[in-house]
């Protein structure tokens, strides 16, 4: 088996990247993978110690499901966001002060209504932490879904599921329909890198929203409940030892 595509998600509940490579680190995500994010001003994040809290706290697609019409891309050599959507274009540093307020600015803009305000007036505010990712696990980690378990998904359901409501790292072909639930525990190999599988993931509402119409048009959660009964797609490994990874990488375990 090996890696038939590999993404990072730069701003949370926004758009997949492609990477032609990654380098990976020992307890951490992918580079840049849910770096970035808007905090809801009823959110309960502590901006001096950001640890992990739920999703609903941000801007995301269980929520937000119109966030899927906004077209993102991070540019790691200049620093900079653009953004794209039907109310216009903006780039901006996600790093500074004035960057961060100008992306506050269009995506509560672009929100609406949608864009919660705290109980003292607390505003939406675009975040990022050196080192912090708003991912929806606890710790940092490496998300992977074998192409056919979607498969055989989409064959029970009678229709396609866009691996894109999924929103994986890695995306493995050459596995068995939903092998990588046997691998609890076990290491996985991917040239010199190694990471310990953890935990199957259980979807939530995002996966009801078509990535290319940002409607809610399937419900993946149901779907995979009533057909084989539990709503897990995909894993989450932490890295154990680093380096680097790209598409067509074998994957051995160990």
């Amino acid at each position: 088996m090996h890696i038939a595509s590999l993404y990072r998600y730069p701003v949370k509940g926004l758009t997949p990247e492609p990477l032609a490579q990654a380098s990976l680190t020992p307890g951490r995500c992918i580079p840049w993978d849910r770096a970035f994010a808007l905090k809801q001003g009823d959110a309960t994040l502590d901006d001096a110690n950001p640890a992990w809290i739920p999703k609903m706290n941000f801007m995301c697609l269980a929520k937000n499901a119109k966030a899927a019409a906004l077209k993102t891309i991070f540019d790691d050599a200049s620093g900079q966001l653009h953004v794209n959507g039907q109310s216009g274009s903006l780039t901006a540093s996600p790093f500074t002060p004035e960057g961060q307020a100008q992306l506050t600015a269009y995506f509560t803009a672009f929100l609406g209504p949608e864009a919660r305000f705290g109980a003292q007036g607390e505003a939406p505010q675009f975040r990022f932490f050196p080192g912090h990712s708003f991912c929806d696990h606890k710790t940092q980690v490496i998300s992977l879904i074998g192409l056919s378990s979607l498969a055989a998904l989409e064959q029970a359901v009678g229709a396609p599921r866009d691996k894109r409501r999924f929103r994986a790292n890695i995306y493995i072909e050459g596995c068995n329909p939903w092998a990588e639930f046997t691998w609890m525990g076990r290491k996985l190999a991917i040239g010199e890198v190694e990471m310990v599988v953890q935990e199957r993931i259980d979807r939530c509402p995002a996966t009801m929203v078509n990535p290319d119409t940002a409607e809610r048009d399937a419900n993946p959660v149901k779907e995979l409940r009533e057909h084989f009964g539990h709503i897990d797609l995909g894993i989450f490994a932490e890295v154990t030892k680093g380096g680097e990874i790209r598409p067509g990488d074998a994957i051995r375990l160990l």
